[in-house]
Formats: structure tokens, C-alpha cells, sequence
């Protein structure tokens, strides 16, 4: 009706010719004659034209396209056709065959366009969280919360911010809830671990949103998922489909769900204290329930019912152990066929010296792998400077290839430099529970003679002796700033010792002058 009011507009108000009309609206000279015609006899003037509605004004101008037709025919039960529709992709079930099934029971029913055109403006009148049709078990999305709840420290008397992680199913919109301390990568792991086991089943795709401890990139170059967070989903046989970077409109479900649990369970501990995120959690579980218990008027159907009708049956099973929290990190062997972790030292079978490795490390252990294959595992070490060597790892005699380092060669490297580089080395040796643990400290120490001088080095050990800081970092501050000469002690070369010259007692040459 638009294109009329256009036309009557320009003839009443304008007073245009049909030319010129013509030329403005692109509309036939006989159209607009014709529409110009309709509107003459109705007797309406053109500011009724603009006050009347579209249904309305067709009734004045059209009045023999407007009549009515009220059909008897039998209207599909479209509440049945959406469940049946959401469910396809188990029961291969198509529009075209719930269809037929209605001509059946409807022999002089609607024929398939019309049946189409019907469902098509009743999944327009759902909800918006309805509008996506989701199937059944396919889809979680999750989500955290931007309202925080706060928690009292008794002690201290601080006020920190619990984080609510918000979990909804696509086709049921069963939702779980979980507050942590943080929104890091290993407290939104250990949500989605406890969101499985409330589930009691794994979906097929996971939509979470662009935080970090998720994905890495996402843009036009591809999906970048953080190691850790593809891990978990490796353990679970889920697939990661992350909303598109400031498009809410992706994940809907995990949008509303969000919104109805600020407004339905965190609104009611506002005048409420916690002294602990699991108190806090303690409170948001009986409250959850009753969420989900809620009839949703529309569907007649409350989450719950939904969620054991739709979702649960066609969820995968949980495996037989719950994921555990790791790390990664790339690492390269050392020469003596240990990879270093946080300070700690964990042997590998010494054949991949030199190779790179992959660390995947928890709160108790640590696996090392070469090219996907592992090849080492120890219990996690907390001390600084501890090591953990299986003898399997260790060659027969601690030679390594072509006899680059060993003991013999270390200790006749350090006779070279002098007495107190001797000293050195054997204290090394003697403070690791396997020889090879102290090659890199010895080597390092000892190529230092090369850049500082043999003299130097020596006075350096002397002085880092009696200061009692024997360590790489120490030495090499004490040559670069030359301590040593600090006291005068110390300004001159130390005199070899002997067996002859060790005590008071033994007379001189000068005694026989």
C-alpha cells in the first residue's frame, strides 16, 4: 500500500501529471491512472488516506480483493511439529514426511506449501531464544555472568569478586550454574568438568565466548584455541564452535540464560553475606532447581521436563575418569637427559638429548611426550632444585655420545684451571644423587675460565667459597665486579699447597745461612 500513498500524494498534494508520477515512482501510467480513479470515488481525501492503516485502506480502494475467506480446514499442531523438528537429526525426520503424516489423519487438510508457510510463522512467534532451532544434545553454551557476587573475608576483612560461570542446553535450555574465584583458565576448566557431571552427559558442540582462557584468535585468518581448553574438549569428544568476536546475537541461549539467572537467583543474596565461594555455591543449588523447575508458559513445559525429553537422551556418556587441569609447555633436553619444569628437573630416556619435547604437567604429575609419543612420566616436584631421574632413563656407564661429557673429562678440564676449580668440581659431584645432574652447573662454571682468565676464575672460587655462594649466578657476578680484590687478602695469587709447607714447624732454607 505504500507505492498507492506514493501515488495519491504526488497527484492530490504535488499535483503532478501521470508523466512525471510515472517518472518518480516507476509505476505503469495505467496503474496510476487506475489507483488516481479508485480514490475519486471512494470520496476519502487525502488526509484520510494517511490516518486509515494498510488493511483498511485496501478495504476502501480494493473492496473485491478484500473479502475474507475462513478456512475449515484443520490447523497441524504446530507445538508437536517443533519438537518433532528439533529431533532430526537422530530421527532423520523431515517437514515434508510430518506432512504426509497430517494428510492422513487430515485427508482434505492444507497441501505442503501452506503446511510449510504455517510452521514458518509459528517459529516466528517464539520467543527469541526460541528462534534458532536447536537439536537435541547438539549444543551447550556458556557464558560468565558480568554480575559478580561478593565474598567477605573474615580475616582480613577484604571484599573479593566470585565469578558466576552460566551454562544453558540449545534445545532445552537446562541450565547450570557455578561461581568460582576467578575467571582463569583453570577455574573456567573446572566449571565446565562440574557442568558435564551436573549434565550427566556430554554435548556434541561447545559455543563459548572470545575470553582468553578459551580461544586464542578468532578473525578472518581462523579459530585459535588455547592448548588447555582444546585439551579438556579432546577428553570429552566435544567441538568447540566459539561465537563470533561482539555478536551476541551467536549465542542467545547463553545470553538469556545469563540475564534470568542475575534476575532470578543472584537478585536474592543481595542482602546476603558469603564468607566463601563454596557457600556461595551451596546456596545457588537449591535455587537452580527451582529455576529449572519453572514452567515456561509459552511451552507449557519446564526446563527440567524438556531437558529429559529432548536433551538427555541423545547426550554422549560421560568417560570413566574426570579431566584433570594441565599445562603445556614446550621444552628442550639437556645434556644430562633431564627437562626442566619450574625449577625442577625430570629425567627422559637419555636417546632424546637435545630433541624437543612436549610438557603436559598437573597438580600431581608431569608427562613429557616426543612427537605425540610419551615418553616419560613423574610425580610433580614443589621444592626449587629438585630432581626426579628413573633409572631407566640413565645409560649404562652415564657416557653420552662419542664421549663429549663425563666426569673423567670434567675433572681433568678443571685440573687445568687449577686446585680450587678441582675442589669445585668434586663438591658438584658430590651434592646431585647422579653424576650427570651436575654437568650443566659444571660446565658452566668452567667455561668461564675462558672468557675471565684461569687466574681470575680461581681467585672468583676462592672468594665465592668463603662468601659461601657457589653458584653460576654468583661467580659470574663476582668476575664481573671483581670481588676478589676486595680485600687485600686477596690481591695476591694464592701459593700452591704441598706436603711439605702445611704447618709452622718445618725450618726454612734461610736457617742455614
Amino acid at each position: 500500500m505504500k507505492q498507492v500513498r506514493d501515488v495519491l500524494q504526488l497527484h492530490s498534494v504535488m499535483n503532478l501529471s501521470l508523466r512525471r508520477i510515472e517518472g518518480a515512482t516507476r509505476v505503469a501510467k495505467s496503474t496510476i491512472s487506475d489507483y488516481i480513479k479508485r480514490f475519486k470515488t471512494s470520496g476519502l481525501s487525502i488526509e484520510q488516506i494517511n490516518i486509515l492503516d494498510d488493511d483498511s485502506l485496501r478495504l476502501k480502494l480494493f473492496p473485491e480483493h478484500s473479502s475474507v475467506i475462513v478456512s475449515r480446514r484443520a490447523m497441524p499442531d504446530m507445538n508437536y511439529l517443533h519438537k518433532e523438528m528439533k529431533l532430526r537429526k537422530k530421527t532423520k525426520v523431515t517437514l515434508q514426511l510430518l506432512w504426509e503424516e497430517y494428510k492422513v489423519d487430515n485427508p482434505d487438510g492444507y497441501e505442503y506449501t501452506q503446511f510449510r508457510l504455517y510452521y514458518s510463522r509459528f517459529k516466528r512467534t517464539l520467543n527469541p531464544s526460541m528462534r534458532q532451532t536447536h537439536l537435541a544434545g547438539e549444543k551447550v553454551f556458556v557464558d560468565y555472568s558480568g554480575l559478580t557476587m561478593p565474598i567477605y573475608n573474615q580475616r582480613t576483612g577484604e571484599v573479593e569478586k566470585a565469578q558466576i560461570f552460566v551454562a544453558v542446553l540449545g534445545a532445552s535450555g537446562y541450565t547450570f550454574v557455578h561461581a568460582t574465584p576467578s575467571q582463569t583458565q583453570e577455574d573456567f576448566i573446572y566449571s565446565h568438568v562440574m557442568c558435564y557431571s551436573f549434565y550427566g552427559g556430554i554435548p556434541r558442540v561447545i559455543v563459548p565466548d572470545n575470553l582468553k582462557s578459551a580461544i586464542i584468535s578468532n578473525n578472518k585468518n581462523g579459530i585459535v584455541v588455547n592448548e588447555s581448553y582444546a585439551d579438556l574438549n579432546r577428553h570429552y569428544s566435544i567441538a568447540v564452535e566459539p561465537a563470533r568476536p561482539r555478536k551476541p546475537k551467536d549465542k542467545p541461549k547463553a545470553e538469556q540464560g545469563v540475564q534470568a539467572i542475575q534476575r532470578y537467583i543472584l537478585a536474592r543474596f543481595r542482602h546476603h553475606k558469603f564468607f566463601s565461594v563454596d557457600e556461595l555455591n551451596q546456596a545457588l543449588a537449591p535455587l537452580l532447581d527451582r529455576y529449572n523447575d519453572k514452567v515456561i508458559k509459552h511451552l507449557q513445559k519446564s526446563r527440567t521436563e524438556l531437558f529429559e525429553e529432548l536433551d538427555k537422551p541423545y547426550l554422549n556418556p560421560l568417560p570413566m575418569n574426570r579431566y584433570v587441569y594441565k599445562q603445556f609447555k614446550i621444552a628442550r633436553v639437556n645434556q644430562d637427559y633431564h627437562i626442566t619444569l619450574e625449577k625442577c628437573n625430570y629425567s627422559v630416556p637419555f636417546k632424546y638429548i637435545k630433541e624437543e619435547v612436549e610438557v603436559r604437567y598437573s597438580t600431581q604429575s608431569v608427562y613429557i611426550y616426543h612427537k605425540h609419543k610419551l615418553i616419560a612420566t613423574h610425580p610433580r616436584l614443589r621444592r626449587i632444585g629438585e630432581s626426579s631421574t628413573l633409572h631407566e632413563h640413565m645409560p649404562n656407564d652415564h657416557q653420552y655420545i662419542n664421549e663429549k661429557m663425563n666426569p673423567d673429562r670434567l675433572r681433568s678440564w678443571a685440573k687445568n684451571i687449577g686446585e680450587f676449580s678441582s675442589v669445585f668440581v668434586e663438591d658438584a659431584f658430590e651434592e646431585v644423587q647422579h653424576n650427570p645432574q651436575a654437568y650443566r652447573k659444571i660446565s658452566a662454571v668452567l667455561s668461564l675460565a675462558r672468557i675471565y682468565g684461569k687466574t681470575e676464575l680461581e681467585l672468583a672460587l676462592m672468594y665465592a667459597v668463603r662468601m659461601r655462594t657457589v653458584t653460576t649466578k654468583s661467580i659470574k657476578s663476582i668476575l664481573d665486579k671483581k670481588l676478589y680484590l676486595a680485600k687485600s687478602a686477596n690481591n695476591t695469587i694464592p701459593p700452591k699447597q704441598s706436603l711439605f709447607d702445611t704447618h709452622t714447624n718445618i725450618r726454612g732454607a734461610d736457617e742455614y745461612k
